[in-house]
């Protein structure tokens, strides 16, 4: 037996459910993991709350992203070992598998070995903010050095890799965010500007830092009207949004800029780490790349707030509540004893 996460209907965060359930054997290209650390992402708030992209089978498991060790490798399965270290990548819809949990079986192609000198709390904040701002920045809108790059949300944990990204390729990384408290975090992150939304035109101050030059990128998880209106008049000449959250929840009323954007060339781009995770030779060059950057000490996840697994509600409620810096993590009982053979 093993204690898992469960939703057994659409909500907020007191849904979640820990339960005791049973746990198979590994089948053929799948392991069976020790969960260590669980990464939260706003993607799996979505899931819970019946707004994600994906709506959940009932009673729905939960989780993408994870570090722990190898218990047991099902048939099929190479380049691992039992105790081996590793991370969890979302690789996979979390109606098939999930990682809010003690143990769990996931696919060995959503698995990386754990890079060395990571514990398990960074390596569960590490790839999927890491992999999301690669997609953006250097695959899907390849930003040149000088270019500058509005990062919206910048205090989540893919806004804070965009940041890190942004500055190892030379170009200007200029955050957004709704809190002026956030700021002094923010420029020690490495952002080279930061824009206080609540309080600053958004599109006259990056106009000012950029000459008039206007933005490349903009990065944005929020969607709906007020942010493209907020963000379009901010753009270069041949500038993209791309938007890859609906933390607005007006995702449906997005509206496409037709004017702006045919006298300036500019284009809105729809974007999920998903695509870059589901191409394996796209997932080999960010894997290189995240690995690379981590090497010379331009990576670090930043974790906000650790949780341990019996409060997974308080940690999905801190989630929602806007208030970290970084990412938010829940550390499961590394001490206790294995459980075992699969199934026990």
């Amino acid at each position: 037996m093993t204690s898992v996460v469960r939703f057994f209907e659409y909500g907020p965060p007191e849904v979640l459910k820990i339960v005791d359930e049973a746990i198979a054997a590994p089948g053929p290209g799948e392991m069976r993991v020790r969960v260590e650390a669980i990464g939260l992402n706003r993607a799996e708030a979505a899931f819970r709350s019946g707004q994600y992209i994906e709506k959940a089978v009932l009673p729905s498991r939960l989780g993408y992203e994870a570090a722990g060790r190898v218990l047991e490798l099902g048939p099929q399965v190479h380049g691992f070992g039992v105790g081996d270290a590793v991370c969890i990548i979302p690789g996979f819809s979390m109606n098939e598998y999930s990682v809010y949990a003690e143990e769990t079986v996931v696919p060995a192609a959503a698995v990386f070995g754990r890079p060395p000198g990571l514990d398990h709390l960074q390596a569960a904040a590490l790839w999927m903010a890491y992999l999301t701002a690669y997609g953006a920045l250097i695959d899907a809108v390849p930003v040149a050095p000088g270019e500058a790059v509005i990062i919206t949300a910048a205090s989540s944990s893919v806004g804070l890799a965009a940041i890190a990204i942004a500055n190892r390729i030379g170009a200007v990384p200029i955050a957004v965010t709704r809190s002026e408290g956030k700021r002094a975090g923010l420029l020690q992150a490495g952002a080279t500007h930061v824009v206080v939304s609540a309080l600053e035109d958004v599109a006259a101050e990056v106009q000012r830092i950029t000459g008039g030059k206007g933005a490349r990128l903009a990065f944005d998880p929020v969607g709906g009207p007020a942010a493209v209106a907020q963000l379009v008049p901010a753009l270069a000449v041949g500038g993209t949004l791309i938007l890859y959250g609906n933390l607005s929840g007006q995702a449906h009323s997005t509206p496409f800029p037709f004017g702006p954007a045919v006298r300036r060339a500019l284009s809105l781009r729809g974007y999920l780490v998903f695509e870059v995770i589901a191409d394996a030779a796209r997932l080999a060059r960010a894997r290189d790349f995240i690995l690379a950057g981590y090497a010379d000490g331009d990576f670090r996840p930043q974790i906000a707030r650790v949780f341990p697994f019996a409060q997974i509600v308080e940690a999905h409620r801190y989630l929602e509540s806007n208030q970290q810096l970084g990412k938010v993590v829940v550390e499961v009982d590394a001490a206790r004893p294995d459980r075992g053979a699969a199934g026990r």
